[in-house]
């Protein structure tokens, strides 16, 4: 369904990760993809996993830094010339500001979360559209509690609700060269990043109870999801955030 297109993955942490399973599935559908790791404590872990992928390539990259993001287009233009896909599946806020009240944030910790987890989008957006000359897909992972209040989400729930904002701005503006810009709202996840949520089991119990499907999501569905967001099944779809979740978002109580 993809095969000859390329894409790109920044997000992949382990093989627990979002990232991986819509990468997995991208790759299982004939696309060549690069990915991007921050830090060498990463590295090992993200190079074994490109590796299991034929024709991977890898970048360092911290997406808090103008310069690093120009230096991974820089690589991907030379490696694999163009660009179809680009999967944006990172977020970051401090420890302290995801326990106890939103109202205590300070104002660092909101601009750190706002930077990493939504400037991102737009930062690597700019770089990525002049590669995208047949059109594209950008594809960015949020999660409810940007819409509504998930207790200990906190400035990420600000962070998210600004990044699925950013999506529909950027759709605007990049939709005249055929670039499309959607959201994946996923359910709970078992994921390196969830464990620093508190309360997680607890939520994941309540999708079970509540969700018309009595479930979440698995880590597979969100990578079909993002395969159909990549093909041309999806040619129409921009702007939009498509929930994958057993249906929990629907729910009034």
């Amino acid at each position: 369904m993809l095969d000859g297109k390329t894409g790109i993955v920044f997000g992949v942490a382990n093989k627990r990760s979002i990232a991986w399973a819509i990468a997995q599935a991208l790759a299982g559908a004939g696309m060549r993809l690069a990915f991007t790791y921050q830090g060498e404590r990463l590295k090992e872990n993200v190079e074994e996993l490109a590796a299991t992928l034929p024709g991977s390539v890898l970048y360092p990259c911290d997406v808090g830094a103008d310069g690093e993001i120009s230096a991974v287009f820089a690589g991907v233009e030379r490696d694999l010339g163009r660009l179809d896909t680009l999967v944006h599946s990172v977020a970051f806020a401090r420890k302290e500001d995801l326990e106890g009240e939103f109202v205590a944030t300070e104002r660092e910790g909101f601009r750190v979360a706002h930077d990493v987890s939504a400037y991102s989008l737009v930062g690597l957006a700019r770089e990525a559209a002049p590669m995208m000359t047949n059109g594209g897909s950008i594809v960015a992972m949020t999660y409810y509690g940007a819409e509504k209040v998930v207790p200990h989400y906190n400035v990420m729930g600000v962070a998210k609700a600004s990044l699925e904002a950013s999506t529909r701005y950027l759709a605007y503006d990049l939709g005249p060269k055929k670039i499309r810009v959607n959201c994946i709202s996923a359910g709970p996840v078992q994921t390196l990043a969830a464990r620093g949520i508190s309360g997680f089991t607890a939520m994941l119990k309540h999708y079970q109870e509540h969700a018309p499907l009595k479930r979440s999501c698995d880590p597979a569905e969100l990578g079909e999801t993002g395969v159909f967001l990549a093909s041309d099944g999806a040619a129409a779809i921009t702007g939009q955030v498509i929930y994958v979740d057993g249906g929990y978002q629907i729910m009034g109580m």
